[in-house]
């Protein structure tokens, strides 16, 4: 018959039981406030023994699965991810080095062709798909408001900011071009990585980068050709069919690789930083590179327009938010999706659509810009964690 007793503590070394064997059947789990009791199912003993001490590994409780070893993964797929998330975390760093280079030494990067620029993004956002399933893409419901509010302000906040910088610097037509065309595009990838940084929400995040990506095959063209058009001539059915080719198809297809192909995106996800990293590189390079020229002659401009409107897209990203009664956490990845933009996309469209090679020059510099707002946003964030009482 079971009996309930209360439990003294016995050495770990060595003890002696008389009459009966003692197996704990409930495991003493409650705290010291609480009945420190344990049932005990006692049966009759063929003799008297010492327990010897069991050895720590072995030891677990009755009804509980034994600890099972731990996974070793391979060391080469190690060294990967983690040569990997060092390229990734120094991103900024790369752009800049690129750019440098290509100011400096312009034949480096004037290789790329179009067709190789559409393949490089077209794989950089086919490595931004393989980090989602079917199933994020139904999150977007558990947060409305936030994934709402996150994507109007997505597609008003820099499209009007990249539109009036352009008027009050009165920037030259195919700069100004260029810079509102930046402003349209969607989030940029490398928000996903300073949202974690800045230890902000980063599930938001990747639904927001998602559904802003997904929106651009309508939204890009539609505002580039509605604010852009009064400078440039803008072709809105051709800036729909390229980014539905270089954004919305691949992401689908890493999507759907990911929901039902696992295995081979767990093989090849580790190689996917790299392409990332040197595509938006060498992209970015590129543009340099073709008006090297022309960006020492009137360089400071186009940098501070850029500068402006990505100040404006964290600011107000922010801001706004705030106003609109969402949490600390969720405002801060709000503001860095809508200050952060997929400026690589915005390269491969400016050299594909308007006539004018120096379009593609305010995308270029916004790469750099974003990811050096970002990284010192992330950094400041970070050594302040959310508390909603006010910041």
């Amino acid at each position: 018959m079971p009996l309930l007793r209360r439990v003294s503590p016995v050495p770990a070394t060595t003890a002696t039981l008389s009459h009966h064997h003692v197996h704990l059947v409930t495991p003493l789990r409650t705290p010291p406030s609480s009945l420190r009791l344990a049932r005990l199912r006692i049966c009759p003993a063929p003799s008297i023994r010492p327990l010897r001490a069991i050895p720590s590994t072995r030891c677990h409780v009755t009804g509980d699965p034994a600890p099972s070893p731990v996974p070793v993964s391979g060391s080469a797929r190690a060294t990967l991810v983690r040569i990997g998330e060092a390229l990734s975390l120094g991103f900024p760093v790369w752009v800049a080095s690129a750019c440098a280079l290509a100011l400096w030494r312009p034949a480096t990067f004037l290789w790329v062709s179009p067709t190789t620029q559409m393949i490089g993004l077209s794989f950089t956002m086919l490595g931004m798909g393989m980090t989602l399933t079917l199933d994020d893409l139904k999150g977007a419901l558990l947060m409305p408001k936030e994934l709402a509010a996150g994507f109007v302000l997505q597609y008003t906040v820099m499209p009007l900011s990249g539109y009036f910088i352009s008027k009050l610097l009165n920037l030259p037509s195919h700069y100004a071009a260029g810079l509102i065309l930046v402003s349209c595009c969607p989030g940029g990838t490398a928000s996903n990585i300073v949202t974690y940084l800045a230890r902000a929400n980063v599930a938001l995040s990747v639904l927001m980068t998602a559904t802003s990506t997904f929106a651009a095959a309508f939204m890009t063209p539609l505002l580039a050709s509605k604010l852009a058009g009064q400078y440039v001539a803008v072709d809105p059915m051709g800036l729909f069919v390229s980014t539905s080719q270089v954004v919305l198809a691949p992401v689908l297809l890493g999507a759907l690789l990911n929901q039902y192909f696992n295995p081979l995106v767990e093989l090849v996800s580790p190689l996917m930083p790299f392409i990332a990293v040197a595509t938006v590189a060498v992209l970015c390079g590129n543009a340099i590179a073709q008006n090297a020229s022309s960006i020492l002659a009137s360089g400071l401009q186009v940098v501070l327009s850029v500068c402006c409107l990505h100040a404006s897209g964290f600011f107000f990203g922010f801001v706004l938010s705030r106003m609109l009664g969402i949490d600390i956490a969720s405002s801060r990845t709000i503001s860095i999706e809508v200050g952060m933009q997929n400026s690589v996309l915005g390269v491969v469209l400016a050299g594909k659509h308007f006539g004018n090679p120096l379009t593609a020059v305010p995308c270029a510099v916004s790469s750099v810009c974003h990811s050096v707002y970002g990284s010192i946003v992330a950094g400041i964030w970070r050594s302040m964690p959310p508390n909603d009482k006010g910041e």
